[in-house]
Formats: C-alpha cells, sequence, structure tokens
C-alpha cells in the first residue's frame, strides 16, 4: 500500500510584508501555521493544505479589542459583527460594569433595562435573545464555553449585576454596601475570575443610566466596596479592573484608583477622552497615570483614536426633529411608513416649522455648529468649515433644511454626525496625544453596542488609514507603531501573552491586508437582531483574509463559514519556549 505523505503546515501565508506586532520595522517572510500556532517566520519549504499568496499585501496579528459590549451577542450569535468585519481577532466583553451575571432570575428585567439604557440594545432584543442558562458567572461562562464564534471571546465580571445579585433593592438603589456585602462580592469576584474571567469593570459616570432614567448602581459604590472587590481579584492572583468614570474631581478620583490598584496589586485601566467641558483636562490625566507608573503601578488609559461620536437619521434613534409633535407622530411606525410620510411635502414643512420652536428635548440633536455630514466616504476628522451650519451657510438655507435633505438622501437613509468626545478643537489632536503616551492602549469601540446611534467597532480599521495613512492634518504614526497598539499592546493589558505577535509558539491569529485598498464603508442599518431589531453596522474593505487560530475566517470581508473561535478562561500566559528567553 502507498504512503500518504501529510504536509506539514496547516496553512503557510507566502511572500507577505509581515508586520509582527513588536513595533519593529516591516519585513518580508513567509509564516507557516499547524495546529493553531505559528510555528515558522521567514522562508518556508514544504507543503501546507492551504495557502495564502500575500505577494504587495501586509500580513499582521489579528487585532485585539479589549473593549467591547457581546455580552448578549455572544448567547445566540456565532458572529462578533461588526468588530470581525475590521481584522478583530479578539474581543473582550463586559465593560463599564454591565452585563448578565450573575442574575437571579427575578432581575432579568432589571439587567436588561439597565443594558438597554446604558448601551442603546433594545429590550425586545435582549429580553428575545437572552437565554438565561444560568445564575452564577461561572454558570454563564459555562453557557458561552459551548458555543463557537469568529473571534475569541474574553469576559469581564460586570459590576452592576454583582451588586445587585449581593444587594438587590439596596444595590439598585445605590444604597452603600455594608462589610458583609463586599466580603460577598469579593468571594464572587474571586470565583469568578478563578473560573475564567480576564477581570472586573465598574462605571461611576452619569451617562449611564437604565432606559427609565435611573444611575447606574455603581455609580457612587464606595472606595471600600472597589478596594474590596479588587482583593478578591488579587486573592485569586490574576484579574485586571477596568474603569469608566466622570472625573468630576479628577485629582481626588485618580488618587482613588491608584490606592485601590495599590492595595490590590491589579492592573487598572479606565477610559480617557477629551471632553468639551474640559478640553485640557486629557492632559492633568495623563500627568498622573504618568506619575503613577513611574512609581510601579500597573495602570493604563483606553483611549480612542477618532471622535466619539453619535449618528443620527431617521432611521436611527434620535434625528434633529425627534423633539417635534410631526415626528412623535411617526415615530414607532415601520421605516416604510415613515418614510411615506416623509415624503409627503406638508409632512416635511410641518418637521421645518416645528423645529425651530425652543424644545429641552432637543438637547444636542441640533448642535449644527459641531455636526457634520456623514457621507459614503466617512470622514471623521472634518474641518470646521464642513459643520452642518457652515455648509448650509453657504448654500443660503438654513441647517435644518439642509439637515432634512441629507436624511432624505438613499431613501431616507442619509445620516449625520455629531461628535461629542476628543473634538473639541475641531481636531484630533488630542487622539494623538493619548495614543502615542506610553501608558496607553487602544479601546473604547463599544462594539455590539449603541446599536441605534453608534457604530464605532470600525476602530481598529480607521485607526490603520487615519493614523499611518490618510490623515492631512497632523502628524500620522508608522504602520509598524499603530499595528503594535492594537495587538500587542492590547492583548498584554488584559493578560492575553499568547497571541498580538507574529513569531513562533503564537496563536495564529493574523490579517492579511491589501494596505492601498484599506477603507471604510459608510454605516448602515441592518434588522438582523432577535426580533427583527436594528442596528448600526460599519463594513471595510481590503481585508484579504482574517484568520483565527490557524483557519481563515473571512475573505475578503465575507465568512467562511470557520467558527473557530472560543471563550478564553482567564489570562494566557505566552507560548514556553519564548518566555524562557
Amino acid at each position: 500500500m502507498a504512503r500518504i505523505e501529510m504536509a506539514p503546515f496547516d496553512l503557510v501565508i507566502r511572500h507577505g510584508r509581515v508586520v509582527d506586532g513588536t513595533g519593529g520595522p516591516a519585513f518580508d517572510a513567509d509564516i507557516a501555521i499547524k495546529d493553531g500556532r505559528i510555528v515558522q517566520v521567514g522562508q518556508v519549504a514544504g507543503a501546507s493544505v492551504e495557502e495564502i499568496d500575500a505577494t504587495g499585501q501586509v500580513v499582521t496579528p489579528g487585532f485585539v479589542d479589549i473593549h467591547t459590549h457581546y455580552d448578549g451577542q455572544a448567547t445566540w450569535d456565532s458572529r462578533m459583527q461588526p468588530s470581525a468585519w475590521h481584522g478583530v481577532t479578539t474581543v473582550v466583553m463586559g465593560n463599564c460594569g454591565v452585563g448578565f451575571a450573575p442574575c437571579r432570575p427575578d432581575d432579568h428585567e432589571r439587567l436588561i433595562r439597565l443594558m438597554e439604557g446604558v448601551e442603546d440594545i433594545p429590550f425586545p432584543v435582549l429580553a428575545e435573545g437572552l437565554p438565561w442558562n444560568w445564575e452564577s458567572f461561572p454558570d454563564y461562562l459555562d453557557a458561552l464555553d459551548g458555543r463557537s464564534f469568529d473571534v475569541d471571546i474574553g469576559t469581564q465580571l460586570p459590576h452592576a449585576a454583582l451588586r445587585v445579585f449581593v444587594m438587590g433593592e439596596r444595590g439598585a438603589n445605590r444604597e452603600p454596601a455594608t462589610e458583609a456585602d463586599i466580603a460577598a462580592m469579593a468571594a464572587i469576584a474571586q470565583k469568578a475570575v478563578e473560573a475564567g474571567a480576564l477581570g472586573f469593570s465598574t462605571s461611576r459616570t452619569l451617562n449611564h443610566r437604565t432606559s427609565d432614567g435611573q444611575p447606574t448602581p455603581t455609580l457612587t459604590a464606595g472606595e471600600d466596596e472597589l478596594t474590596g472587590i479588587a482583593r478578591g481579584l488579587a486573592a485569586a492572583g490574576k484579574g485586571v479592573l477596568q474603569v469608566v468614570s466622570d472625573f468630576v474631581e479628577p485629582r481626588e478620583e485618580f488618587a482613588m484608583l491608584r490606592r485601590i490598584v495599590e492595595a490590590s496589586g491589579r492592573p487598572l485601566s479606565f477610559s480617557l477622552v477629551q471632553s468639551p467641558r474640559g478640553p485640557q483636562g486629557y492632559k492633568a490625566m495623563l500627568a498622573a497615570l504618568t506619575e503613577a507608573t513611574q512609581a510601579g503601578l500597573p495602570m493604563k488609559a483606553q483611549v480612542a483614536g477618532r471622535p466619539v461620536g453619535v449618528l443620527l437619521g431617521f432611521e436611527l434613534t434620535v434625528n434633529p426633529f425627534s423633539h417635534t409633535p410631526a415626528w412623535r407622530e411617526v415615530a414607532k411606525a415601520p421605516f416604510a411608513e415613515r418614510q411615506a410620510r416623509l415624503a409627503d411635502p406638508a409632512f416635511r414643512a410641518a418637521l421645518l416649522a416645528q423645529a425651530t420652536e425652543a424644545s429641552p428635548a432637543s438637547g444636542l440633536s441640533r448642535n449644527w455648529a459641531t455636526m457634520f455630514l456623514m457621507g459614503e466616504t466617512p470622514d471623521y476628522e472634518q474641518t470646521p468649515d464642513r459643520t452642518v451650519a457652515k455648509l448650509a451657510e453657504a448654500r443660503g438655507i438654513t441647517p435644518d433644511e439642509l439637515a432634512l435633505e441629507h436624511m432624505m438622501a438613499g431613501g431616507g437613509r442619509g445620516m449625520l454626525y455629531m461628535p461629542l468626545l476628543n473634538y473639541a478643537e475641531g481636531s484630533l489632536d488630542p487622539s494623538f496625544a493619548m495614543l502615542t503616551h506610553r501608558d496607553t492602549v487602544p479601546g473604547l469601540s463599544d462594539g455590539g453596542a449603541h446599536v441605534g446611534m453608534i457604530c464605532d467597532g470600525s476602530f481598529p480599521t480607521s485607526n490603520i488609514t487615519h493614523w499611518t495613512r490618510d490623515r492631512t492634518r497632523g502628524p500620522k504614526l508608522a504602520l509598524e507603531e499603530m499595528v503594535r497598539m492594537q495587538t500587542r499592546d492590547t492583548a498584554q493589558a488584559v493578560g492575553l501573552f499568547d497571541r498580538g505577535l507574529i513569531a513562533p509558539g503564537y496563536r495564529a491569529d493574523l490579517n492579511v491586508i491589501d494596505y492601498e485598498a484599506l477603507s471604510l464603508e459608510a454605516p448602515r442599518v441592518a434588522y438582523d437582531l432577535p426580533s427583527g431589531g436594528r442596528r448600526l453596522i460599519q463594513k471595510a474593505n481590503g481585508y484579504v483574509a482574517t484568520i483565527v487560530a490557524g483557519q481563515v475566517t473571512y475573505r475578503d470581508g465575507e465568512p467562511t463559514g470557520a467558527l473557530p473561535g472560543k471563550l478564553l478562561r482567564g489570562a494566557q500566559a505566552a507560548p514556553a519556549a519564548l518566555a524562557a528567553e
């Protein structure tokens, strides 16, 4: 009988320009993969089951997005889109203190309403989609562990769910935790990270409210409570801390976070953005962070490479006419019916007439001086002369007329874009300063959340295209730097030392990218959530192949059917051969 020779490799990527995640210069090489790991980088001889010709293309590690909210989606869906369309091969969810475990059966609706309010995921979507086949956090991990995904998924224990689980109504009402409460929460936190949570997250911002307007249960949690929970992670000897805060009193708040790290020894990251209320405040936070890290404390800031902003339109949660009686007449009607009404000149005239009437409900949705048109080719650093106010003035029409005209485009699917954070000075120079600080990592994409207002799961793509290639209004970054930031740096920030680098022994999570063709498509709306729920999605062009654990999951942006992604059970060690060097 003839002997059957097995190919030594499962996949070889040949002739690519390798940007390996270290930040060092790119180099030409082949990459050989076997059993989900990189086994050789260089000139690879020998056959493989599959080959990819990457001539003229860039090969990077898969992107690691450490700030997402797929906690619900991961229980009913196998594809963590939009993130997976943007070269992301690992996501970390459970951020901002919100999630669905631990949870007693009587609190299901409470946690749904919190997620609905904080992350703009509609109640019917969550009520229909969540299987609730868990109660404890380890139960939740077990429910995820039986599923397959197009990315690897890491989890964090959310403070709001934990607080309500332990304290019940007292926790929801933000009453101070007792010593017994804190001890119980610490014990659950310890068990959660021992079972596989990457860490613990909390929120201290008034922006996070339930759908009926109540602040998040964790808003005023005391330092003793946070320190006690952090010590629960310390008892397990692993786990990271993630915090979002308004930093109303920045010195005092940062000093508290520093004391928590000093007491627990656990790494902590916090969200950092430029606020229009204090445009220079981020500089003081960076200075405080530098001082802390120079003292040896494991602290980082998660920052965004573009404005954190909202999209407005007739198909979305909010538009500049949402406050008018005319709009309220049709707001709950099916989209086609609303568009039929909008096609009526008399109805549009009513919208315009009513829009100018003063109304507290109009809020930021009519701040024309900071609002831009979202075009087919998204531009997230438009100049001040491109605001709706300035464009309308140049045409001799009102901003309302221009907004209405633009939103009516494309069958009523036109969108407006309003930066809220990182754009107080009309440029992304603050983002550049934050991105290039030694103690920051890219984050804050909120993939899977804000489905009717925000679509920032595309951050990884815009970070590459804008900061390394397309920016014209200031300094740029080397491609090697940007890749390092959202591969090795993000992975290591949450304890994932087995990925984010192209080297033997590391996870074979990779992207093959047509760098010159890499681009973002405009955001659009899909109706593919449970109960027919609506969500914003945004695709990209230029990802030739995305590879997870050695399997091609996407080719030219289209799924292949492979679902090699799994739940990550806690921190992951670096490959033994390299860790010993």
